[in-house]
């Protein structure tokens, strides 16, 4: 017989086998934000970020549990003032007893994790870790190839689409016709020397930095930033989907479901007509249920 409900602690346990949390870096927050950990779970909403709105959606809801990639509280906090971001989250997260969970590098770093969610979205074969963490299995990002060789045009349409995205920043020389490529969602700017030195045609990231751009130039290699919101938010319905799995041979089925209001907190802005224009994500790829 299925039962609905099983306790926060439940829930962790079932999470470590998806994502285990000793697999995240040392300098990361995994695991239990906030909350009892005898609680039982009501229900489960998932999204990228720890944000207010996500909080009032998973009440409106009635969902008590909140499953983030990126973790409320990432560094020791020292005081909690009710009129900042995260004094607010938590005093309504602590006044609701609401749960906040966050599944960080451990979910980067697992093989099915966030950069297997992107090399999948853009139907990437032949997936190999990009740069192994010491101890660690398989390592940050991937190196794939297409199923079959892109012209430039269609490989940008493609990303474009499959992300969502109004728009991309590229340094460096773009090939004209693309058939092995890196990647690492979020920020993974630190790899684009070694998607070079592995022979990838071009690094997708996100957050690529200065110094970075600029040795891409100089070294005539493709560097891609394409956000860090659009090339880690394909996660959010693939851990949906693992943790229902997971929990089903558990014997529960609980609520789970994916965030319909959270968005790219950056928007595009254009000079169209020589008028600034905000630029909006593809609608029909926009929002995940």
């Amino acid at each position: 017989m299925q039962e609905e409900t099983f306790s926060t602690t439940t829930l962790l346990s079932i999470l470590d086998t998806i994502a285990p949390f000793a697999m995240a870096e040392p300098w990361d927050n995994v695991g239990l934000m906030v909350g009892d950990p005898d609680r039982q779970v009501s229900g489960i909403l998932i999204g990228l970020d720890p944000t207010e709105s996500l909080l009032h959606e998973a009440l409106a809801l009635n969902l008590n549990t909140i499953l983030t990639h990126h973790p409320l509280i990432f560094h020791p906090l020292k005081t909690i003032p009710n009129n900042t971001p995260v004094g607010r989250i938590l005093k309504t997260a602590l006044g609701h007893d609401l749960s906040l969970i966050a599944c960080h590098t451990n979910l980067d770093l697992v093989a099915a994790g966030v950069s297997n969610a992107l090399a999948e979205k853009l139907g990437l074969r032949d997936t190999e870790p990009l740069a192994a963490a010491p101890g660690q299995s398989p390592g940050f990002g991937k190196i794939c190839t297409l199923p079959a060789p892109l012209p430039s045009e269609q490989f940008l349409h493609l990303l474009l689409t499959a992300l969502a995205a109004p728009g991309l920043q590229l340094a460096g020389v773009l090939p004209e016709t693309i058939h092995r490529v890196a990647l690492c969602g979020g920020s993974g700017s630190d790899l684009a020397e070694t998607a070079w030195r592995m022979g990838a045609q071009v690094y997708i990231t996100g957050e690529v930095k200065h110094s970075v751009a600029r040795w891409a130039e100089g070294a005539g290699f493709c560097v891609i930033d394409a956000g860090h919101y659009p090339t880690e938010n394909l996660i959010v319905p693939v851990l949906a989907e693992m943790l229902k799995k997971s929990c089903a041979n558990r014997g529960f089925t609980p609520t789970i479901t994916t965030t319909v209001q959270q968005d790219n907190p950056m928007q595009w802005v254009v000079l169209d007509d020589n008028k600034p224009r905000f630029c909006q994500p593809i609608e029909p790829l926009r929002k995940h249920t």
